[in-house]
C-alpha cells in the first residue's frame, strides 16, 4: 500500500507527498525533474541501497508538486548512531571541546539526511528553477523535512542535515539559513579538472613537472607486478569476505563515517548500473590485496570506495597506484572531472586534484536546542591541509 502525506501550503497549490520505499514512487513523477539523470537520485540506485541496507537505515522520498506538475524531488535517510563510538578527538573538522561535551557525550543521536551518506556532492534534493525559485525550493524542502521528523511516531530525529553542496550552488542553497538551519564547511573534495588535450594516460603524465612524473613511474615500478581486474557481479560473490575485510580496514582508519556499505550493496550495484558503477580487483599473487569503485557520471567519475590490505600498501605502493588508475580510467571516459572525495589532500594533490569548499547545513528539531547549536557550529572549521601542484601549468 502506498503511503503518502500530502501537505498543501499557503500561498498556493504547491504541496508534497512522501515515500517510504521506491517501489511507490510514481516513477514518471520522479524521472521528470532527474531530467538529467543523476546516477545518484535515480530509482535503480536508490532501490538498490534501500534492498541491501533496510537493517541499518530507513528511507524517505519526497516529490513536490505545483498543481500536477512535478518540481523538485529529495531523497533521504534516518540513521542513529552512538556519538560514544566516534572517534571524535580524529574529528575531520576541528571541533572545540563545548561542541563535544554538549552534543557529542555518550548520545544514540538519531539523524534525518537530505542527501547521500555514500557520496560527497548534491544528490540529495533536486528542483526545476524554470518552475520554482530557489528561495522557494528550499523553503519547501525545510517544511517538507520538519514534517518526516514530525511523522516518526516515536524515537524522532534530533538533526535534520543537508549534504553537502558545491560552492556554484551556495548563493541557492544559502536560502534554506532562513528556515533556522545553521551552515558550516567540512573538509575538501579533491577534484581533478582534466585537461582536453589528454587524451591519453601519457598525454597526462607529460603535462607534468619532472619531479611528479619521476614520482608516478616509481609508483608503477613498485606496483608493477599487482594484476587488476574489473569485477562481474558474479566476481564480487566469490571474494566477497575478502572484500569485507579489506573495506573494513579503510573504514576503521576513517576519522567520521556514519553509513558503510557491504560487498552485498556492491553486488548489487554493479548487477543493476552495469558499467556506470565500475568495481576493480588488485590482486598478487592471486590474492585480492584491493579493490576500487566508482560511478561512471554525465561528466565526472565518483572516486568511491575502496579496499586496501595495509601491510602490502608501502612496499606496493597500492593507493598511489589507484588514484592513478582513476585518472587513466577519468581520462578513458572522457569526463571533465574526477572526484577523488574528502581526506589524504597531500597525496590526492601530487596526481592534480585541487581542494573544493563543500558545505552542508543542519538543524536541531529543538527550536532552544536550535538555538544553542548556531555559536557551536561556527567553532567548526575544516581541517589544514597542503596541497601540491604537480603541473607544468597549472589546470584552471
Amino acid at each position: 500500500m502506498i503511503e503518502k502525506i500530502k501537505h498543501k501550503q499557503k500561498d498556493s497549490s504547491l504541496h508534497y507527498e512522501f515515500y517510504k520505499t521506491t517501489i511507490d514512487i510514481p516513477k514518471e513523477d520522479w524521472n521528470v525533474v532527474n531530467s538529467n539523470h543523476n546516477l545518484f537520485l535515480s530509482i535503480t540506485y536508490l532501490k538498490t541501497l534501500e534492498d541491501t541496507l533496510a537493517e541499518t537505515m530507513s528511507f524517505r522520498y519526497i516529490i513536490f508538486y505545483n498543481k500536477n506538475t512535478p518540481v523538485a524531488i529529495a531523497a533521504t535517510q534516518l540513521i542513529k548512531f552512538n556519538s560514544a563510538k566516534l572517534k571524535v578527538q580524529e574529528f575531520p573538522c576541528k571541533i572545540s571541546d563545548a561542541i563535544r561535551n554538549i552534543l557529542m557525550r555518550n548520545l544514540d543521536v538519531k539523524v534525518l539526511v537530505c542527501g547521500n551518506l555514500f557520496s560527497c556532492g548534491e544528490h540529495g534534493f533536486m528542483y526545476n528553477s524554470n518552475l520554482i525559485s530557489s528561495k522557494r525550493a528550499f523553503e519547501n524542502l525545510s517544511n517538507a523535512l520538519r514534517q518526516i521528523r514530525k511523522s516518526e511516531n516515536s524515537d524522532k530525529p534530533s538533526f535534520i542535515l543537508l549534504k553537502e553542496f558545491w560552492p556554484e550552488s551556495f548563493s541557492h542553497s544559502d536560502y534554506i539559513k532562513q528556515q533556522d538551519f545553521r551552515e558550516f564547511t567540512v573538509d575538501v573534495n579533491m577534484v581533478l579538472h582534466l585537461n582536453p588535450d589528454w587524451n591519453t594516460f601519457d598525454d597526462y603524465l607529460g603535462s607534468m613537472r619532472t619531479k611528479f612524473r619521476t614520482r608516478a613511474k616509481k609508483v608503477f615500478k613498485k606496483s608493477e607486478i599487482i594484476m587488476v581486474r574489473d569485477f562481474t557481479p558474479e566476481d564480487i560473490e566469490t571474494y566477497k569476505e575478502d572484500i569485507n575485510r579489506l573495506y573494513l580496514s579503510v573504514i576503521e582508519k576513517a576519522d567520521f563515517k556514519i553509513g558503510k556499505l557491504n560487498a552485498s550493496t556492491f553486488k548489487s550495484l554493479k548487477k543493476s548500473l552495469h558499467q556506470d558503477f565500475i568495481f576493480k580487483g588488485y590482486f598478487l599473487d592471486q590474492k585480492l590485496i584491493g579493490f576500487t569503485t566508482s560511478f561512471i557520471l554525465e561528466n565526472a567519475v565518483d572516486a568511491n570506495h575502496i579496499g586496501i590490505d595495509y601491510q602490502y600498501n608501502k612496499s606496493h605502493a597500492i593507493y598511489q597506484k589507484m588514484l592513478y588508475d582513476y585518472v587513466d580510467l577519468a581520462i578513458l571516459k572522457k569526463v571533465k572531472q574526477l572526484r577523488l572525495g574528502r581526506t589524504a589532500e597531500i597525496i590526492k594533490s601530487c596526481v592534480g586534484a585541487r581542494p573544493v569548499e563543500m558545505k552542508l547545513y543542519v538543524r536541531h528539531g529543538n527550536s532552544i536546542s536550535n538555538a544553542i547549536l548556531k555559536p557551536l557550529v561556527e567553532l567548526i572549521s575544516p581541517s589544514e591541509y597542503e596541497v601540491r601542484n604537480p603541473f607544468k601549468l597549472q589546470l584552471d
